[in-house]
């Protein structure tokens, strides 16, 4: 007899307003318990101690979750300048004090230096590996190496706040930054050193924390509630340039063959629509579309190919 699959096939997404002091994965658990999903993903983590959009894949949208990793992230946050953490956060022993003495012209000033192409040396607190370990474990054991220095974009540094020792800001910047490590290089650039007091995130690429629903209250929604929330797996794919198909294309894409449009790349990546025989239009997947007009079937919906 074989193995009885669990839960039931849900495709879509979920905008979740995660709360403070869960992790993403405990978050990704107990959306997809209250659904009763067979395959769920979340598109990247959000530590514990931040709140705010996680954007969760079910079904189908697991597919196209990687997408969502590399789009710009736009986030809130609150720098307690003049207290250095062994975390950069909240959550980490305090290693110094010194008492901040700069004005909003200083602060303005020094801001200027963090917007662009900027570098960063990854935290020890990360989930970064060394041999297969991830740092925070050897932060934890009071081990530190040698990290090298990335290339990341912050699009957006604007004040929110400006009440000392405090200031809020929005952030909008590339994959791979590290928001813990902005605070602290804009403390000791100002002298005094700083930690993260509070973060939140507010947009992953198009995606909007006004579009999310928060834990509590999906738990308490009913299940045909809980449905109408789910947006489809598209949603993650907005930012890219749609293909529609017709008929003898949507055919042969559907299995994996490439076809010719009337759009040309060069080797861009692109959402593809086929046609059902009723005219109604449908999600296949993801495709490349190269120079020569050739469409390429890259990622493909399981019911692309029924």
């Amino acid at each position: 007899m074989g193995r009885r699959r669990k839960g039931l096939k849900i495709d879509g997404v979920v905008l979740l307003d995660k709360p403070v002091g869960l992790s993403s994965n405990a978050a990704l658990q107990k959306v997809r318990r209250a659904l009763n999903a067979q395959k769920a993903g979340h598109t990247g983590t959000l530590d514990p101690l931040a709140s705010g959009l996680l954007p969760l894949c079910f079904g189908d949208a697991t597919k196209f979750s990687a997408d969502l990793l590399h789009a710009e992230k736009e986030y809130e946050t609150t720098i307690r300048f003049g207290v250095k953490t062994t975390t950069g956060d909240a959550e980490g022993e305090v290693v110094s004090e010194r008492e901040p003495t700069f004005d909003y012209q200083t602060f303005s000033e020094v801001l200027e230096n963090f917007r662009g192409e900027i570098e960063q040396v990854p935290p020890m607190y990360s989930a970064l590996k060394k041999d297969g370990v991830p740092l925070y474990k050897l932060a934890r054991k009071g081990e530190e190496i040698e990290r090298k220095p990335r290339k990341v974009v912050i699009s957006t540094l604007d004040v929110l706040d400006f009440n000392p020792p405090e200031a809020t800001l929005v952030v909008r910047c590339s994959k791979g930054t590290y928001i813990r490590v902005l605070g602290e290089d804009i403390g000791e650039a100002l002298g005094c050193g700083a930690h993260l007091k509070s973060l939140r995130r507010t947009a992953v690429g198009d995606l909007r924390i006004s579009e999310s629903v928060t834990l509590a209250d999906f738990e308490a929604m009913s299940e045909e509630e809980r449905l109408k929330v789910l947006l489809l797996p598209d949603r993650l794919l907005s930012t890219l340039v749609r293909i529609d198909l017709d008929e003898a294309q949507t055919e042969r894409f559907s299995h994996g063959g490439k076809v010719f449009v009337d759009e040309s790349g060069p080797e861009e990546k692109v959402r593809v629509y086929g046609i059902r025989p009723d005219g109604e239009r449908f999600l296949m997947g993801v495709g490349r579309l190269e120079s020569n007009q050739e469409l390429i079937p890259e990622r493909l919906c399981a019911f692309a190919a029924e």
